[in-house]
């Protein structure tokens, strides 16, 4: 009976492997506005733990979740996951990744507490609580992480593109005309794949305005959103685009400089941390540790 039980643990803890292996090899991706697939990295245990998402995105379509729903789903549009991945999986992920962190801390704990029942204990309690803490946030954290990355290179990425389009306009082209040949041109990033879909939303019969307002409302980042409301503007208002272009430039880079300064500003507080809790202790370790050793060597 032993010899079986052993097997099927055997066996089980393979299968484990193998599908540990195969999602670790599965590569996703979301389709962009020109049929193109672009390569989306999911983390390997979402993307073990989404084969059983559907069976609770069912609860998560209540109205009751319509708000988180939507905020969600916004965020997702943020980190470039549209089409990869939905609100009521996300959540569903939120939920299974929960699960599963608890069902193994428990066994973690039970084999802790087989092993030394008295002093294990209470270190399994704070471990249990810690780690299922960090379960629960893991997700949420992800997805902002993912949404700010992508919103940093739309922010890297913008002044040059500006600068792009400002002479494209300037030497004669229409301004849809300068988008497409500038994302021809370019290595395909998240502002590229932004104003892909503006040029093939306008060539469907969408208003430019309405296309540049979605682009902002997608990417949620300040500086872009910014460029879109005095395009939008300078459209309505009948003012030259390249003179606007060639103005937006300007402000995006100087406040780029300003969010740079004031980052540089902020660098001696953020140092006092470290510097109390690590730096101070070691310098003090090594100047007073031999001094401390030879009294404990002499017995005082």
């Amino acid at each position: 009976m032993i010899w079986i039980l052993s097997a099927l643990w055997a066996a089980g803890a393979a299968g484990l492997a193998w599908h540990a292996g195969w999602v670790a090899r599965q590569i996703t991706y979301v389709t962009l506005a020109d049929g193109r697939k672009q390569e989306r990295r999911l983390p390997w245990l979402f993307r073990s733990l989404l084969p059983f998402a559907p069976n609770l995105t069912r609860f998560f379509d209540h109205p009751r979740f319509e708000r988180l729903r939507q905020r969600i789903q916004a965020d997702l549009v943020a980190a470039g996951y549209e089409g990869l991945l939905t609100a009521g999986e996300f959540l569903a992920l939120r939920v299974l990744v929960g699960g599963t962190t608890s069902v193994a801390l428990c066994a973690l704990i039970r084999l802790i507490l087989a092993a030394k029942p008295g002093a294990a204990g209470a270190l399994g309690v704070f471990l249990y609580a810690a780690a299922l803490g960090f379960a629960a946030a893991y997700p949420g954290l992800w997805l902002r992480g993912a949404a700010r990355a992508r919103q940093r290179q739309v922010e890297l990425a913008l002044p040059f593109v500006l600068d792009l389009l400002t002479l494209s306009v300037e030497a004669g082209l229409d301004f849809m005309t300068a988008i497409r040949r500038i994302v021809e041109r370019r290595t395909m990033d998240p502002l590229g794949e932004e104003m892909l879909r503006v040029f093939r939303e306008v060539q469907i019969g969408r208003t430019r305005r309405d296309a540049l307002r979605d682009m902002a409302r997608r990417a949620a980042q300040s500086d872009l959103q910014a460029v879109v409301n005095a395009l939008v503007q300078a459209d309505e208002l009948g003012v030259s685009l390249g003179q606007t272009l060639r103005l937006q430039a300007d402000l995006i880079r100087m406040r780029r400089f300003m969010r740079a300064e004031k980052m540089a500003n902020e660098a001696p507080v953020k140092m006092i941390f470290p510097l109390v809790v690590f730096i101070f202790p070691a310098v003090f370790l090594v100047l007073l540790g031999p001094i401390v050793l030879q009294f404990v060597q002499r017995g005082f």
